[in-house]
């Protein structure tokens, strides 16, 4: 028989914890509480920092409280993803970010997060393709004007980027080396300062998302020389792929949302199911398409399988290029 006094300590405690596992459904099911913040990894005004916009004044609807994006940049997005994954995996603090979240595991010995251990995926919001282009006024008309003079005068051009690693830059590592030329890359913090400086002619062309450069595309201030999409872009009908010029190239920048590991799965769900059904909206995909982004808008496990697919390839894009920084 068990003592009437341990007896009592025994519902107690089982009181307590059906209290508890009844809380924890609760602070789940009556998210959000308060305001929610998206981190950017990355300066204001980029393709990443539009999308993240576009997501957050929809969730404020949606979830009936303020969602604010905040840009910390800095490490190539280092520095905010970090943030994301350190945070607490209450669904108050979510991450916008562009495929830094699986290239910079590569990059950095050792990086400050694991993708797949210490992010918990949300939803795949869209894709743009990786570019390069010039000034409106450059002399420079197409890639193979580039190759035959970088092969004349290796080390002639200099291209820029918005960040040293990130998809645009490997993509035009992998260009130099199938095509067997050298330019000097010059990375900048951010893709604004990118452009400026390619704007100012300090650099010669520049490398990005296509995303990060439409609005200059569209203002006729810039041009692409090519991209490195899977097919051509009905925005861009006159610019070849990389595949279209003889180099069995695609990259593209993706952009997703991840809350911290850990996060209660009914508040990802609720943030998925509530970015899922913003996407749809005429007026939100008419708004984020004309950022150059294809909406692919896929739900926690499709980012998750993409994350885990893709971490190995760009290890080994970085090993051969020989990028890994010590």
């Amino acid at each position: 028989m068990i003592p009437f006094g341990l007896r009592k300590t025994t519902v107690a405690l089982l009181a307590a914890a059906a209290v508890l596992a009844g809380a924890g459904t609760g602070r789940a099911g009556e998210y959000p509480e308060r305001l929610v913040r998206i981190i950017v990894p990355f300066g204001a005004g980029g393709g990443v920092d539009a999308l993240a916009r576009a997501v957050a004044q929809e969730l404020t609807t949606a979830l009936g409280q303020s969602v604010i994006v905040e840009n910390r940049g800095g490490a190539g997005g280092n520095v905010g993803i970090a943030a994301v994954a350190r945070s607490e995996p209450d669904g108050y603090t979510l991450l916008v970010t562009s495929n830094a979240v699986v290239t910079n595991p590569a990059l950095y010995n050792p990086a400050p997060f694991d993708p797949i251990k210490d992010l918990a995926p949300v939803t795949e919001l869209g894709t743009t393709p990786d570019l390069i282009v010039v000034p409106a006024a450059s002399p420079l008309k197409d890639l193979a004007q580039v190759v035959r003079e970088s092969k004349e005068k290796p080390g002639k051009f200099t291209y820029g980027s918005g960040a040293r690693g990130a998809s645009p830059h490997l993509m035009v590592e992998r260009l130099q080396k199938a095509a067997g030329i050298r330019m000097v890359h010059v990375p900048y913090s951010g893709a604004g300062p990118n452009i400026q400086a390619l704007l100012a002619n300090t650099t010669d062309m520049s490398t990005s998302s296509y995303s990060s450069v439409k609005g200059q595309v569209d203002a006729g201030l810039i041009r692409p020389l090519f991209h490195a999409g899977p097919a051509r872009l009905p925005d861009l009908p006159n610019v070849p792929t990389l595949k279209e010029l003889g180099y069995d190239i695609v990259s593209e920048t993706f952009i997703a949302m991840f809350a911290p590991a850990g996060t209660d799965t009914k508040i990802v769900e609720r943030l998925s199911k509530a970015v899922l059904a913003a996407l749809e909206k005429p007026s939100v995909r008419d708004a984020i398409e004309k950022t150059g982004v294809v909406i692919t808008a896929s739900g926690p496990e499709a980012l998750r399988e993409r994350v885990v697919r893709e971490v190995p390839i760009w290890a080994e894009t970085v090993a051969e290029t020989g990028l890994r920084q010590p």
